[in-house]
């Protein structure tokens, strides 16, 4: 008892320090403390008496019903002192324990009928965790819903904390932070569902205390989203769905009114089964009512929240019934006017609401599937052209309400960064919606209104030179975002915006986009006509945004790359000119303002350029492009640009002479830097670059480059070399006069990688390694089996693969969880029946092992984000050895304890992979394996126990060799 006292006090204390003390160390050690304390098997008892406590305070109630909601939740229940061993499980408690413990909770919900509406939410979530965890029949035979009703008609003062707990039970069906098992949720939902008459009868009940009316409408939202038990007919004359209604003019109610009416109009259109006409009753009710608000929108002296409450509503309406809008009659219209106004409310956050809305209406008009019932090509196109006729004046005020919401604001400078990183993403967003509008109404006719509104931006500049930018910058970053839209043909507009190009101020962020705006039209530019001089118009534009700032010389590479990718012939008659921009920008002299990375962009586009040059002339342009990059090239920037020029100059027999007359240097660089992995990375890039470009032209260049990765990778132990070398095999694995270099190459590589990942924890510190060793695998599976297979290092690589299966790095566990499957596919398929016999030698005396490593991953080894991967193993595996795989996996499955699993779900996991290794597809294996998975992690706690069990990092894996 006193040691019960001595924790309730320490408990009292933390939380004071916690929240006043102003150490911030004390704080942090107290709040450590408490999080540690919620996790003992006394927190229970501890949180319970100070509930119960009339001296407790504020925190201490709010943080003991928040401990006792997530130990309900969570199995952590240690109530009538029962001491649990390591499996804490629900069904452990004694029979007689779940009754005192439901009293408990509901005697604090009756205490706090009327104190602090957070602990009494967290008393509900409690109770709701209780009864997802208990059959119907421990409440008294009719469930929780009715041992509800029950304490209502007994206890009519609480019904407060009893209507809480009536919101939260819906709420808490699909919450997965409750520890239950997936059959006993499943059951509880069903239960739930049965109750929903009695839960709406005790709703209904409740709706004529005035003061309890918004605990009424957000419970019966709540069980709105449960399921579409109640028929649409019977809910368009129910008490509760014209209280929501009726709450809509009311700004007490409002928003709790607006929640109930939004899950109505989604209740219309999901998880019914029957057609929509069905619907038409309750759909007939909620139009109405919720177009009677539409001259709201626009009232000035209603509150913002309250408007906001209001668009949602339309919104929702638009969203929900798209596909009878989109048939353009007079009513569906009446709705797109409301949507209108939503869209030009001068709020971001409320007309942004809307702009979901457009899209699936975009996608509507523009998919042939929407207008098959039209029966033949010419009814359906006819149909198709009306729409987009209805919709086309729409489209357009549509356009005109979002464009000056990209308009950079004045403070802009002043903003803080979340706020900027908002500006910009409110960008993206509007983007997307011109495209919405341009798929509808075409490229040139929103190029046309674009152009008018950067007109008229120009004209209300102010004459004194201080040019208000803005206006001007947002019509033309609204122009670029259609620019896939805008035919090469187009004539009127186009010429017109590339002549006022040079004339815009010179403002930095202005410059940026019309830099980004030359990008975006570089298709158009290369169909120009040849008197309009676009071309050296743009040039000139560009190198001014190269010169001005950071931010415009990113745009201007930018706009250069897809300027030479799109008009690389044109470019070929102004070489001297290219080379010159670039040397500038390489040497870091001339004013440019290019950084390292952006500079990229210019290699690829000079590279893009010489591609197109006669043979001899490309030659000779390499050498000059490539020189820059030569002379210092111990720097690791100039190698990331000599292999932005091999992938990009796309002439194998250039490049290949290039690589022939510059392999001394590389060479140098290979002994003298091989101890750097930044350098190595940079030039095993640039190599495998240019094999890929070159392939078989690089002759005996690629013979001294595999010769210094097999002296040089058992000594300085660099990924980059794995990787190279899978470029290799995927190029030369299947050329018959390679075999025997590549078979000196698998051997090296494999061999010393083997050596290096011998445990876990070796996979931990490098998983490059890993990862570029069993890509590598991969490769050599897919290109030249026949050397692998056959490798004597084949059975410790598989080895190795089964010590690093677990590792927590994504790459790395992808790739062995890759090679694994990649290798049962190959021996299984008829291309590889000769490799079989030699899979089998491997696999087998290891296959009770690697099936239980399978399952670790799934029960907990692995993330939850690694289980398809794992999956897919799984399913390669049984197809190969499914009888084989089944045994092993009845074998695994019995360690893990029934206090963790039950027989039935043993059994369930077991059937579905028998059905599989019969041949069925996986689906039904797919859904047995996520539910073992859920099973064995529900909580903490039980994944260590299955883990335990399974002991997936201390398996003897030298038993096998």
């Amino acid at each position: 008892m006193n040691s019960s006292i001595d924790l309730q006090n320490t408990v009292k204390e933390a939380l004071g320090v916690l929240y006043h003390h102003p150490d911030d160390v004390l704080r942090s050690r107290a709040d450590h403390w408490l999080q540690d304390f919620q996790r003992t098997i006394d927190a229970w008892q501890v949180s319970d008496n100070l509930l119960h406590d009339a001296s407790s305070n504020v925190e201490t109630l709010i943080f003991c019903s928040q401990t006792l909601r997530s130990k309900v939740m969570s199995y952590f229940t240690s109530y009538v002192a029962c001491f649990w061993e390591v499996q804490r499980d629900f069904e452990e408690l004694p029979p007689d324990a779940f009754g005192p413990l439901r009293d408990s909770l509901f005697g604090l919900l009756k205490k706090f009928n009327k104190g602090l509406p957070k602990v009494i939410t967290q008393i509900a979530i409690a109770i709701a965790a209780l009864a997802v965890h208990v059959p119907v029949e421990k409440w008294g035979g009719g469930g929780i819903v009715n041992w509800l009703n029950d304490g209502m008609k007994s206890h009519p003062e609480c019904i407060p904390s009893f209507l809480e707990l009536l919101a939260v039970l819906p709420q808490e069906a699909h919450s997965y932070k409750i520890a239950a098992r997936p059959e006993r949720r499943r059951q509880f939902e069903k239960e739930l569902i049965s109750s929903i008459e009695v839960a709406f009868s005790l709703l209904t009940g409740c709706l004529s205390f005035e003061e309890l009316k918004e605990q009424v409408l957000d419970a019966f939202a709540s069980w709105l989203r449960l399921g579409h038990v109640i028929s649409a007919s019977t809910l368009a004359s129910h008490p509760l769905v014209h209280a929501g209604l009726s709450c809509l003019g009311s700004e007490q109610y409002l928003e709790a009114a607006v929640n109930v009416i939004s899950e109505l109009i989604h209740y219309t259109v999901v998880g019914n089964s029957g057609s929509l006409a069905e619907q038409m009753p309750l759909i007939h009710v909620l139009v109405p009512r919720v177009m009677s608000l539409k001259d709201q929108l626009r009232d000035s002296s209603k509150d913002e929240e309250d408007v906001k409450a209001i668009a949602r509503l339309f919104a929702d309406m638009g969203d929900s019934y798209v596909d009878i809008i989109a048939t353009g009659s007079d009513e569906s219209m009446l709705i797109v006017q409301a949507l209108l106004e939503v869209a030009s409310h001068p709020e971001y956050d409320i007309s942004s609401m809307t702009y979901n809305f457009w899209h699936r209406l975009r996608l509507n008009l523009n998919q042939r599937d929407s207008h098959l019932s039209y029966g033949s090509e010419v009814a359906i196109e006819t149909e198709r052209n009306r729409r987009l006729k209805c919709f086309q004046q729409p489209f357009e005020l549509l356009v005109s309400m979002v464009a000056f919401r990209v308009e950079y604001p004045q403070d802009y400078q002043c903003l803080s960064e979340e706020d900027q990183k908002d500006f910009k993403q409110t960008r993206v967003v509007v983007s997307d919606v011109l495209v919405d509008a341009t798929a509808v109404l075409g490229g040139e006719l929103v190029l046309k209104s674009l152009f008018m509104k950067l007109l008229q931006a120009l004209e209300n500049a102010p004459s004194d030179g201080s040019s208000k930018w803005q206006p001007i910058e947002a019509a033309l970053f609204c122009m670029q975002s259609i620019a896939q839209f805008i035919p090469s043909s187009e004539a009127e507009i186009m010429p017109r915006v590339i002549s006022l190009l040079p004339k815009l101020p010179h403002q930095p962020r202005l410059l940026h986009t019309v830099c980004s705006t030359i990008g975006a039209f570089s298709k158009w530019i290369s169909t120009a006509p040849a008197e309009l001089s676009v071309l050296a118009t743009v040039v000139d534009i560009l190198t001014r945004g190269m010169s001005t700032s950071e931010d415009s010389a990113t745009a201007a590479a930018v706009a250069f790359k897809y300027l030479c990718e799109d008009c690389s012939k044109m470019f070929c008659e102004s070489l001297d000119g290219l080379f010159q921009i670039y040397h500038i920008a390489i040497s870091g002299e001339g004013g440019y303002k290019i950084s390292v990375d952006d500079s990229m962009h210019l290699v690829e586009a000079l590279s893009v350029v010489i591609t197109e040059l006669p043979l001899e002339h490309a030659r000779k342009a390499m050498e000059l492009v490539c020189l820059p990059a030569i002379t210092p090239l111990q720097l690791t920037v100039h190698i990331d640009r000599l292999g932005c020029i091999f992938r990009n100059v796309n002439l194998p027999e250039v490049v290949a002479d290039v690589i022939l007359q510059f392999w001394p240097i590389f060479k140098a660089i290979f002994d003298h830097r091989a101890w750097d992995m930044r350098t190595m990375e940079s030039l095993c890039r640039a190599c495998k670059y240019a094999v890929r470009t070159c392939e078989s032209h690089m002759g005996v260049t690629i013979g001294a480059i595999l010769e210094e990765i097999q002296v040089l990778y058992p000594q300085y132990n660099q990924p980059g070399f794995l990787y190279l070398s899978s470029e290799v095999i995927k190029l030369f694995g299947s050329e018959p006069t390679c075999s025997k270099f590549l078979e000196s190459l698998i051997a090296t590589l494999f061999n010393h990688t083997t050596k290096l990942l011998t445990r876990i924890q070796d996979f931990t510190i490098r998983p490059d390694i890993a990862d570029d060793c069993f890509l590598l695998a991969s490769r050599c599976i897919r290109y030249c089996p026949d050397l692998f297979c056959t490798s004597s290092v084949f059975p410790s690589l598989v080895d190795c693969a089964m010590i690093g299966i677990t590792v927590q790095h994504r790459e790395a566990c992808k790739s062995i969880l890759t090679f694994l499957a990649d290798m049962f596919n190959r021996a299984s398929s008829a291309a590889g029946e000769k490799h079989r016999p030699i899979v089998d030698k491997v696999v087998l005396p290891r296959g009770a092992t690697l099936t239980r490593l399978l399952i670790a991953s799934f029960t907990g080894a692995l993330p939850p984000a690694r289980l398809e991967e794992v999956f897919y193993v799984l399913l390669s595996f049984t197809r190969m050895y499914g009888p084989r795989v089944l045994e092993w996996a009845k074998e695994t499955i019995s360690l893990i304890p029934l206090t963790v699993m039950t027989e039935a779900e043993r059994m369930s996991f077991i059937n579905a992979l028998s059905d599989f290794a019969a041949g069925s597809d996986g689906t039904a294996l797919r859904n047995s394996l996520e539910e073992l998975s859920y099973v064995c992690r529900r909580n903490r706690t039980v994944q260590d126990i299955v883990q335990n069990a399974l002991r997936p990092l201390d398996l003897n894996l030298n038993a096998v060799s």
